[in-house]
């Protein structure tokens, strides 16, 4: 699967699910945040969506600049990325400062 159309697709999901429980969730198709969270004016959260290929070293030092902002930052990867991901954040030393959760494309047939 295309890696933008994946990125997206979460992207587009997680702002619809997240509406419920924030005022305003904006993207920003462009850069970085993939998402803001905010409550009346107030970013609460930053949100990052990573794919299999763009989990970097590079990558991992833009998440420590967006952690040091003091607006708590979630990253979303692929479930069977999360590992790597959280090994890097400890690298870096900023493993306390970021949540990770994961994702999973699943489709179930009869």
């Amino acid at each position: 699967m295309n890696e933008k159309l994946l990125h997206d697709l979460i992207v587009d999901y997680l702002k619809q699910k997240l509406s419920n429980e924030y005022n305003e969730v904006k993207t920003n198709p462009e850069g970085t945040p993939d998402l803001t969270l905010s409550n009346h004016g107030l970013i609460l959260a930053m949100l990052e969506v990573e794919t299999e290929h763009t989990i970097t070293a590079e990558k991992a030092e833009k998440w420590k600049e967006m952690a040091e902002s003091g607006t708590k930052l979630i990253l979303m990867v692929p479930k069977n990325s999360k590992i790597r991901v959280t090994e890097l954040l400890w690298q870096i030393g900023i493993a306390d400062k970021i949540s990770v959760g994961s994702y999973d494309i699943v489709i179930n047939m009869p």
